[in-house]
């Protein structure tokens, strides 16, 4: 959380001064999950859902997961098809059958986004076993980050975040994320 710490305060961000050293006080006394659990306590608390999505754009969950170099291998590869082929390829190099996590993904070109369906079943593991006890919607607004991520990546393209779905009763595979992203670049 230091480093969401240090995005929050960059005056684009639009984080008010005044709330900065709760999230400073709890890096500084907290550690491992009890300091992930109250940060994001305090940003479901203190942020707008605007702010807490600006936020997990600039650092998401999953980020990095040492797939970056296929990523980019992959967008360098097809950058000169149209953003429909290089979906089509992704889907088909990447997510296969729909039988993982991501359960559908869709572009609609006419309102210029890309809708993910996704169901993060470790998230979900870790509000079972206690690992994460903030509230579990505020998890999937990272996980949100972390998709934005990966299709950035793979497909040579610039998002934001639009909308999210997120499942009041819990995330699964049969009740899964819809995320909604702007194509904007």
């Amino acid at each position: 959380m230091k480093t969401m710490l240090s995005i929050m305060k960059k005056r684009k961000n639009g984080i008010s001064e005044d709330i900065l050293p709760i999230f400073k006080s709890i890096v500084q006394t907290y550690s491992g999950n009890e300091c992930d659990n109250r940060f994001m306590e305090a940003m479901g608390e203190h942020l707008t859902e605007k702010q807490r999505f600006t936020l997990w754009e600039q650092h998401g969950g999953c980020l990095g997961t040492g797939h970056d170099k296929v990523r980019k291998a992959f967008a360098m590869e097809h950058a000169d098809k149209p953003l429909c082929v290089r979906l089509e390829l992704y889907l088909d190099t990447f997510i296969k059958d729909y039988t993982g996590k991501t359960r559908n993904i869709t572009l609609d070109e006419e309102t210029n986004t890309i809708t993910i369906t996704f169901a993060c079943d470790e998230c979900y593991r870790h509000t079972l076993n206690g690992k994460l006890t903030a509230p579990f919607m505020l998890y999937y607004e990272s996980c949100a980050g972390g998709r934005m991520y990966a299709l950035e990546k793979t497909l040579g393209i610039k998002l934001k975040i639009n909308s999210m779905d997120i499942p009041q009763s819990g995330v699964s595979k049969e009740s899964p994320c819809i995320y909604t992203f702007n194509i904007v670049g």
